[in-house]
């Protein structure tokens, strides 16, 4: 069986579903047949687009704007997506940010939390929301977004990222056990340099983009599809063998 046809008719939460590698997996899962419920931040324009392209396709979607570091407003996007798609079988938590490159000297404790809370608070707080619908099915999947910083610990100024990216990387080997029983699955994915997406364009330059590449054993960076496809792997096995795993995405430059 395909994944298209694995996933026809789940029901899709993503978070930060409307930007870069985020807005690559929303789009294959509505390809594949799910329903999507998008969450975003500040990419609206994006999040009703895609919501649209679900629609008129006959599946069910919605757009949800929300601050996930917020306990109250990561719930009420849970609530907003069960009574939308009516339940839950595979989240996504993709959202997260390396805010800015500080060094150790330059980071204050306002920045240390804000990054934390950012990439790991709120994925627990979107996953302890969602955990209780997802365990009314007999198979659910989660996906967790880590990265190869998580790995290798980053370039110079990404200390408190990558160590946000590598709690995540044992947050999902622990979570796979917690949530084991109840039949959810989750793994992991930790992509290496992913170019064309906001992230990069943002924070990496072309000069340093060039020399990553140049290490890369394939000779490329990165792109989207190429995360998006490896999620949904994982997703689609919902009802497989596979949890607490990460796949690594990153041409070869780290193999774990």
């Amino acid at each position: 069986m395909n994944n298209s046809n694995k996933l026809a008719g789940k029901r899709v939460l993503i978070t930060a579903g409307a930007q870069g590698i985020g807005e690559s997996i929303t789009k294959h899962f509505i390809d594949c047949g799910a329903h999507v419920a998008i969450h975003y931040f500040s990419s609206a324009d994006m999040a009703e687009e895609l919501t649209k392209y679900a629609l008129d396709k006959g599946q069910k979607a919605l757009a949800i704007k929300g601050d996930l570091t917020n306990e109250i407003e990561a719930a009420e996007m849970v609530e907003r997506t069960i009574v939308a798609l009516g339940g839950l079988d595979i989240l996504i938590n993709n959202a997260g940010s390396l805010v800015a490159r500080k060094m150790l000297s330059d980071i204050d404790t306002e920045f240390w939390h804000k990054v934390m809370d950012i990439n790991l608070t709120s994925m627990m707080f979107v996953t302890r929301a969602a955990s209780p619908h997802l365990a009314k099915n007999n198979n659910s999947s989660i996906v967790n977004l880590a990265s190869l910083a998580g790995r290798k610990g980053g370039h110079p100024g990404s200390l408190a990222y990558a160590t946000s990216k590598g709690a995540i990387l044992t947050y999902t080997r622990a979570l796979s056990t917690e949530l084991g029983g109840q039949g959810t699955r989750v793994n992991a994915v930790a992509p290496g340099l992913i170019l064309g997406t906001l992230f990069h364009n943002t924070h990496t330059t072309k000069e340093s983009a060039a020399a990553t590449t140049a290490s890369i054993p394939i000779k490329r960076a990165g792109n989207a599809d190429d995360v998006a496809r490896a999620v949904l792997y994982l997703a689609s096995e919902y009802d497989g063998f596979i949890t607490g795993a990460t796949l690594d995405i990153n041409g070869g430059v780290y193999n774990m």
